[in-house]
């Protein structure tokens, strides 16, 4: 018998016939590929400390936290403390497999800039992030998007990770003007950089009005800026950065809600501030997982 696939209509012995075509879950293809992509971003769980604690404290806490996640491997830990603190928690953490970063950084090597901190003395005493562009940073001290391209262009050029923040004030959310301001940082910010150069850096999306405020943007909201922030990288750089760039979510995440905004697929990690202050909340947000498992089975 002779038996020919044409489209679904199949040709038998020169009848023509009906073939029942069973076809797939649409989705599933693209689930198992959304899958298999985010697997190549490992999760990031970063602490940023801001201006809070005094050094013996810190000690205290790195002592304590590196005991108690000795036996987590899956996620990528970083604490970011206030400058004075930088070489101290780094010599503390040697032993264990958490990182250290800085919460800011200038551009010029050295010079004449009282106050300023250069990406060689960060590197220096053990670091390997830095933020640059923290909401604070941008509407409190007035840094701009074109400042923080030069930050992140100083933290490339010393081998270290930039984590370069975005985010929305609330009045430009409620105007839909989210992805507007997202474009236009994202775009400055890492202007002039090649492809090779991004994939090095990392993003925080960060909205202001959720920061520090006890609001969070829901889960599904913060997974859409993700996603448009993914696609905007395919535009500006490649597919290959827009897969394999992780983009974390900052503000007001603590463990009641790490759970949720890991599950969805854009988002790889969180930049945490007032939840990251106390051994047992850090510890929890970084175990995200153990309560994400019994309600994903």
């Amino acid at each position: 018998m002779h038996k020919r696939a044409h489209g679904q209509i199949t040709v038998i012995d020169g009848k023509q016939g009906i073939e029942m075509v069973k076809f797939k879950d649409p989705f599933e293809k693209l689930e198992r590929e959304n899958e298999r992509k985010r697997a190549m971003r490992r999760p990031l769980v970063a602490g940023n400390w801001k201006m809070n604690k005094v050094l013996t404290a810190v000690l205290e806490f790195a002592l304590d936290l590196k005991k108690r996640i000795a036996d987590v491997s899956d996620v990528e830990v970083l604490i970011c403390p206030p400058f004075p603190f930088l070489g101290p928690l780094s010599r503390s953490l040697e032993d264990s497999t958490v990182k250290v970063g800085a919460q800011d950084v200038y551009w010029e090597e050295n010079g004449a800039f009282t106050g300023s901190v250069s990406a060689q003395m960060l590197d220096s005493v053990g670091c390997s992030y830095v933020i640059v562009g923290h909401s604070e940073r941008r509407h409190i001290f007035g840094d701009s998007s074109e400042e923080v391209n030069k930050k992140t262009g100083a933290v490339l050029a010393s081998y270290m990770i930039p984590i370069v923040c975005v985010g929305e004030k609330l009045e430009e959310r409620e105007e839909m003007r989210t992805e507007e301001v997202l474009r236009e940082q994202i775009t400055h910010s890492l202007a002039g950089f090649n492809s090779q150069e991004a994939l090095k850096c990392v993003i925080a999306y960060e909205p202001v009005w959720a920061i520090g405020t006890g609001k969070t943007a829901t889960a599904h909201q913060a997974n859409d800026a993700h996603g448009f922030i993914r696609e905007l990288l395919r535009e500006l750089f490649n597919g290959e950065v827009c897969d394999r760039m992780r983009i974390l979510y900052g503000g007001s995440v603590k463990p009641e809600n790490v759970a949720e905004l890991m599950r969805e697929p854009d988002i790889d990690g969180v930049l945490v501030g007032g939840a990251s202050l106390t051994v047992d909340s850090f510890e929890k947000l970084i175990r995200y997982k153990e309560a994400v498992a019994p309600e994903t089975q």
